[in-house]
Parts: C-alpha cells; structure tokens; sequence
C-alpha cells in the first residue's frame, strides 16, 4: 500500500471492506493480515442487562452508552446457559454446552474440540485473553493468556496491542471483567440511595435488597470505567476505526429469577458493537443472536468462512446493515448439579422465539436450590413471607417450578403470567415444546440422564482422571 492512499481509504475504493471477501480457513484469507480489522471483545460477569444505562436501567454507564451511540444496540441478544464457565465455553467455541460437553458449572470442554483462537490464527490473528478465564482445557483454548486474574490487566493489555501493532497483525483481544460479580464490593455506592432506587417487581422490597442493589449498581459504574479505559487505549494508538469493539454482560445478577434460571433476567444480555465506517452509528437491531454465533460472526469479519461444525451461524450481515433479522429462535439451559449449595439435580431446558418462552423442568419435583439461599437479603426475604403473602408468593415461585411454563415475553417480560395450562396457547405450546426436543436431539442431550452425569464434564472429574494417569 502506497503513502499517498491509506489502508482503509483503499479498501472504500475498491468496494470492499476488510470483510469483503470470504475464503475457507485451509486455504488461506484473501484478505491480508494489513487489511484486516482486529476484534475487541469486553465482556461483564453476572449483569442483569436490564440494568444497564442505555437499556433503561438505573445503572450510570456513560461509556457503554457512549459506545452504543457509536454503534448499534442489540435488543434480543441471549446466551444458551445462565453460568459463567458454560458461557465462556459457549462463546468461544460456538457450540452449544451440550455439545461441547461445556454444560454444568466449573466445566471444561470435550478433547477436540476447536475454539475461536484456532480458527482465528489460522487467519493471522494474534488472539489473547486478559481478565476472568473459567475455561477449560489450554489445548482447546490455546489463547495468549495476558496477566490479570479476575479483571483485565490495562498495562498487560496496552502491551499487547502495542506488541501486535508493531509487528503489523490483526488481534484479537478478550478483556474479561468480573465485574459486577457479587461480592459487591466495588464502585461508590453513594450514588445509589438505597430508599430512592426502583426494584424489578419480582423481587422482595426489604432494606437487605435495597442495600444489596445499590452496591450491584455501583459495580455496574465500576465496570463503566474498565470500559472506558480499553476504549481509550484504541484511541491512544489510533485504532479505533481499525477495531470491531463488542460489549456484553454475560448472565443476569445473582440475585432470585436471573443467573441460574431460564427466563430472560438469566438469558438475555446486553450487547453493543461498534466498527466505525461499517457500522451505522446510533443504530439499534432486534434481530434475534446468540453467543454461540459470536465465533462465526469474527471468522466471516476475518475474511474466513465459519466451520460447518459450528452451532452458531455469522450475524456480519446484521451489523453491516444489510439484514435485519438473523434467528427465529434461541435456546438455553440450566443444571444445578454441581454449583454451589444446587440442587442435587434441577435441569431446565428453554426455547424462546420473540414473543413466546417455553420452559421444561426435569425434575420439578426438586426444591430448586442455589447459593443465594444462603444470603443474608434472602434471609430477609423468609423473614418478611412470614406475614406478607407477596413475599411469600415470590419465595414459593423461585423454589417450586412448574413442569412447564409457557410465557408471553412481549406482554410479560418478567415471565409472570405461566399459560401451560391455558388451552388458548396449546397450539403455540407444542409447537414450542416440538422445537425444543429437536434440539435437545441434534445436541446430543438426553434429558434427566444428561443432568445426572453432570458431574463426569466437570474440572474436578478431569483433574482425578490426570491424577490416576
């Protein structure tokens, strides 16, 4: 590339784009490696993102904000497991958990199995991840792993992008916060008066969750910041209009009918993607995405074509404009086996399109059971159901579970109203129910007998079996 026109102004005179052309991964991009953008993926942990500024909540989250006016903001993004390592192993090998064998808490992937860092260096990327990992094993996850344990290190950050500018290749960086993680322990709390803050109806109003919520909130903020700081780096070394930057918040907060449920406060997610010139600035989609599609969607912008063996499919069109709608439907699921204080086995099962959710329990049965249980704002939670029937309403419903719930997301969406049982939504029940099933086939998932071998694809199994080798 001669001086007098610039890489990107060349790309926009030939009519191509960085992500103009498509060649499969064996064969080589034809892209080349000074042509392409790099990837800048900051993800959150356990953050309801409902709560987030520029998706309405109460959280004061001017960077996001600022970077969803830059870019586009998806409304109907979602996850497939309501965990932190299964959605990390969700995200980066763009496999259902199931499949991927990535499904319980604390898990690891099947041998084998290829992640975005093979398929990315494969097309000259430079791939790293800082911050948060939960991952496992290194052999499906080969990633530059840059200092910073729970949160990104920004000095080990700032030198790898400055090492991988300098040598001229493409990156693709993972900065993994923990935040807004419980404990909440981070950010100014000040901010938040507990007595002035709005509750989602679904949860018990008690000083305990005022407290708890105002600390979450600031943590949000705290999060915020880390935000701010990366997105300052690009600018720092003039990468900006170089770098797909995609923000998302993982699961919901850990507080009742979020992490560890199906229903959307556990599934959806914030997500915001910004790419300066291909992008349409201020723009929002509602095009219907999953994590799972997050590895297609970085291959296909590499210049690659995604691997058929992927369970995702490439959502480039939607962010370049050119589609405005991607799935009809997204899946999820849960077990309790093996997170803290769960229940000996509680599966769940969810498939949702854009107006209706339906939900199968395995086992419903079962008092559903997780860590928060063991929280002081719920214990205030017990205190108050003792003579207050809404509260005790809300206790009843997040332990007993319906054996199918059946939800009317548009007019409900906080999945309130169960219509199971209600024969005016037969038809939409069984047709939902049909789909499910046929996933759960294709993945592999075998229902109660897949939760129960839970335990066999978790870190704890793998590192007994190395140690008897």
């Amino acid at each position: 590339m001669n001086d007098i026109i610039g890489r990107r102004d060349f790309l926009k005179f030939v009519g191509l784009g960085a992500v103009g052309l498509s060649i499969g991964c064996a064969s080589g991009p034809l892209v080349k490696e000074d042509e392409k953008s790099n990837f800048l993926f900051i993800l959150a942990d356990d953050c309801t993102y409902r709560d987030i500024g520029c998706y309405g909540g109460q959280a004061y989250t001017p960077n996001i904000d600022r970077l969803a006016k830059q870019g586009m903001r998806f409304t109907h993004s979602f996850q497939a497991a309501p965990m932190c390592s299964p959605t990390r192993h969700n995200i980066y090998t763009g496999l259902y958990p199931v499949k991927s064998g990535a499904y319980p808490n604390h898990t690891f992937a099947k041998a084998g199995t290829k992640s975005i860092v093979h398929y990315l260096k494969t097309l000259g990327y430079r791939v790293a991840l800082s911050g948060k990992r939960h991952i496992a094993t290194k052999e499906v996850f080969p990633f530059e792993y840059l200092p910073g344990n729970k949160n990104p290190d920004m000095k080990a950050v700032e030198g790898f992008i400055e090492d991988a500018n300098s040598e001229g290749k493409p990156f693709c960086l993972f900065a993994c916060s923990n935040e807004p993680h419980s404990p909440w322990n981070k950010g100014d709390p000040s901010r938040y008066k507990p007595e002035s803050l709005k509750l989602p109806p679904y949860l018990v109003d008690t000083q305990q969750t005022r407290k708890g919520f105002s600390k979450y909130l600031a943590e949000i903020t705290y999060l915020d910041g880390q935000v701010g700081e990366l997105l300052a780096m690009l600018d720092r070394h003039r990468l900006r209009d170089d770098t797909l930057v995609i923000f998302t918040s993982e699961q919901g907060n850990s507080l009742p009918f979020a992490k560890w449920t199906c229903y959307d406060n556990g599934l959806q997610n914030a997500l915001v993607a910004r790419w300066p010139g291909r992008i349409k600035a201020d723009s929002v989609s509602d095009a219907m995405i999953e994590y799972v599609d997050v590895v297609p969607t970085f291959v296909a912008a590499a210049g690659g074509t995604p691997a058929p063996v992927l369970d995702g499919k490439s959502y480039l069109d939607v962010l370049l404009g050119k589609k405005h709608e991607h799935k009809e439907h997204v899946y999820g699921m849960m077990t309790t086996r093996g997170i803290i204080n769960g229940s000996e086995h509680f599966g769940i099962r969810q498939v949702r399109s854009r107006q209706f959710k339906y939900i199968v329990n395995l086992t419903p049965d079962v008092k559903f059971k997780n860590v928060f249980m063991k929280d002081s704002i719920y214990a205030s939670w017990q205190k108050k159901a003792a003579n207050d029937a809404d509260a005790a309403d809300k206790i009843r419903r997040f332990e007993n579970r319906s054996a199918e719930e059946l939800y009317d997301v548009v007019n409900d969406h906080y999945e309130w109203n169960n219509l199971a049982d209600d024969p005016k939504y037969a038809k939409v029940k069984k047709q939902l129910r049909k789909k499910l099933y046929k996933w759960m086939a294709r993945q592999g998932d075998k229902g109660q007998a897949t939760e129960l071998e839970a335990f066999e694809h978790q870190t704890k199994f793998l590192n007994k079996k190395k140690k008897k080798k």
